[in-house]
């Protein structure tokens, strides 16, 4: 039976549990997802101290010439105490000592033989960064099911912090079914054709954060189905393409039905895949795409991408939505959920020309995706929409003002 895209994605959510998890050094833990809270067992600043270079003064000697009694570096123990007409020369990132009511930038103060000259403005306070105004002792400074990045370990690495419990990465193994198909790394005869699917969800597998296992094609035979599915029991997730339409030789469903696949859904009203089915065999999750390219593309990012970031531990796992606006009119055929690819350039929406569903080509140029109801049979240049990002790089070749002004 037939199930909306809304549905498909609900039973998706449902169904898919973050694996085990491990501790790994910070090094390596980058874009893993964290597995528990992380507290702060100290405060950051560690003390009071300089955000210039410059001088350490009492606010009533604002306007004075003064002593200079010491000069404290990062690294120093502060000094002790200073009165009123002294000065403490003070290093960036250097305590202040005792008594300190602000710190004066050393571009502010005048020379003289006698000492120093301070600036009649004097504000209590400025330019000292405190204990604890960034991160506070005992206090949840990094949440559980968020991404590792390079500035995720920046915030380890100041809490002393060498290794960090995440989620394991989801185990994904990969094959294709058919007889015509061959890898694109052997020769090919004038019958057959090149697997693309395969090191495409092998590779956006990898960009999601999985450890990829690939199985060669398998034949249009229940039993190389099988055996093809049985080397792959270890897998969280078995990703296959091909074989589940309607066709003589589309035994894809049936073989993984035999072993045991408890069938969640099969069918959704999409355009393109609508031969899409997705089941749990045991520990194992299975996805069954259809074997057009475009087709099985767009149904990878609608439903496999969504059951991996979930798989990973994210609870960002529903679909990122970016508000553009139409670059053209564009007239599509009402009566089916439509999913159209296009480029996008950070203000507007184009449309690939000429996608269908056993196309190459349209997969590398799309930055993102829309998708359209039934009702739906024409979008007017300027309309605003709604995209799910595919693969955003906004690295401009024209350089652009910035600023706001």
């Amino acid at each position: 039976m037939t199930i909306s895209i809304n549905e498909a994605l609900n039973i998706i959510y449902q169904n898919v549990e973050a694996k085990s998890t491990h501790i790994l050094p910070i090094e390596e833990a980058l874009g893993a997802i964290v597995a528990k809270e992380y507290k702060a067992t100290f405060d950051l600043p560690r003390f009071d101290n300089s955000a210039m270079d410059g001088y350490a003064v009492k606010v009533n000697d604002a306007g004075k010439t003064v002593h200079i009694k010491e000069i404290t570096y990062a690294g120093d123990l502060a000094e002790d105490v200073f009165k009123e007409g002294e000065v403490v020369k003070i290093m960036t990132g250097a305590p202040t000592p005792k008594g300190c009511e602000a710190i004066v930038p050393i571009e502010d103060v005048i020379e003289q033989e006698a000492g120093i000259q301070l600036p009649e403005n004097i504000k209590k306070n400025m330019m000292i960064r405190w204990k604890g105004e960034d991160i506070k002792s005992g206090e949840v400074f990094l949440y559980k099911q968020t991404k590792v990045t390079a500035y995720t370990l920046a915030l380890l690495s100041s809490q002393g912090i060498t290794h960090i419990e995440v989620y394991r990465k989801p185990k994904v193994v990969i094959f294709s079914t058919g007889d015509e198909l061959k890898a694109h790394y052997e020769k090919i005869e004038q019958h057959q054709l090149y697997n693309s699917n395969a090191p495409m969800f092998s590779a956006r597998a990898k960009e999601l954060g999985c450890n990829i296992s690939y199985i060669a094609s398998t034949g249009d035979t229940i039993e190389s189905l099988k055996e093809a599915v049985k080397n792959a029991y270890d897998a969280d997730l078995i990703l296959t393409s091909g074989g589940v339409s309607v066709g003589d030789k589309d035994f894809t469903k049936e073989a993984f039905t035999q072993l045991g696949m408890k069938t969640l859904f099969s069918g959704i009203d999409i355009k393109p895949g609508k031969p899409t089915t997705f089941g749990k065999m045991e520990n194992c999750l299975v996805i069954n795409l259809p074997g057009n390219p475009l087709a099985a593309m767009v149904n990878f990012e609608m439903f496999v991408k969504p059951t991996i970031i979930k798989l990973s531990g994210s609870k960002g796992f529903y679909h990122p939505l970016i508000e553009t606006k139409m670059a053209d009119n564009h007239q599509l055929r009402a009566g089916k959920n439509s999913v159209i690819l296009g480029s996008w350039n950070g203000s507007i929406f184009t449309p690939i020309p000429n996608q269908k569903p056993g196309m190459v080509s349209p997969i590398n140029r799309a930055d993102g995706m829309i998708v359209t109801t039934k009702k739906i049979d024409f979008l007017a240049k300027g309309q605003t929409i709604q995209m799910i990002p595919i693969k955003i790089d906004l690295q401009s070749e024209k350089e652009r003002d910035f600023f706001i002004k």
